[in-house]
């Protein structure tokens, strides 16, 4: 109750509401690994970006758009989140869960290796199990994206959102980390229990 009294306060004084939220989504099969492809000339381009807004959402709806194409692997999913009306404690929870992705399980892509590695799928194991970790910073309320997403139906609407949230220019930050982060790495079973413990089946 106090929470919705404040949301009311916050509006009438005319304060800018924020919102960050985290997306877990584990892809399981072997038709995964292309979807590695897609996650990782994102992340390049993200990097090549040097931050910039624009080019890291175009980067998002490319991925959004894989993932709801790919919903028959999704296997399991989670999301958390949080409201701010100060800018800066958002920028904050965006780095805290920055820094827990990216200390995920192998979710740091290495760019620094031959780029030719790709190249040569049948000498690479295939991961079965893929995890895409999305963080995103927004202004504005956006029901989708703030409930619980761990059934299919709620998660294509939260992808969407993102989607439209890019389109609409309200997005604030982006981050995109997924694990295994590049091709011949391999993520488990036994793995995704210990390092993803908060993903609820779908």
């Amino acid at each position: 109750m106090t929470s919705s009294w404040r949301d009311r306060f916050n509006r009438i004084s005319g304060k800018t509401r924020f919102a960050v939220c985290r997306i877990f989504i584990h892809l399981a099969g072997a038709e995964v690994a292309p979807l590695l492809g897609v996650l990782n000339r994102a992340a390049r381009e993200a990097v090549e970006a040097d931050g910039d807004i624009t080019i890291l959402g175009e980067g998002l709806v490319e991925i959004c758009q894989n993932l709801l194409q790919n919903d028959i692997y999704w296997q399991s999913a989670a999301n958390e989140g949080d409201v701010f009306w100060d800018e800066g404690e958002a920028g904050d929870y965006v780095n805290e869960l920055f820094t827990d992705s990216a200390e995920r399980y192998l979710s740091e892509p290495d760019f620094s290796q031959n780029p030719s590695r790709g190249n040569e799928p049948l000498s690479l194991p295939v991961t079965r199990n893929l995890i895409v970790m999305i963080t995103v910073a927004y202004e504005g309320e956006v029901p989708q994206l703030e409930t619980d997403l761990a059934n299919i139906d709620a998660l294509k609407q939260g992808l969407k959102a993102l989607v439209n949230l890019h389109y609409q220019e309200k997005l604030r930050a982006i981050q995109v980390h997924f694990s295994p982060a590049q091709l011949g790495d391999e993520l488990t079973s036994d793995q995704l229990l210990e390092y993803f413990p908060e993903l609820i089946p779908l």
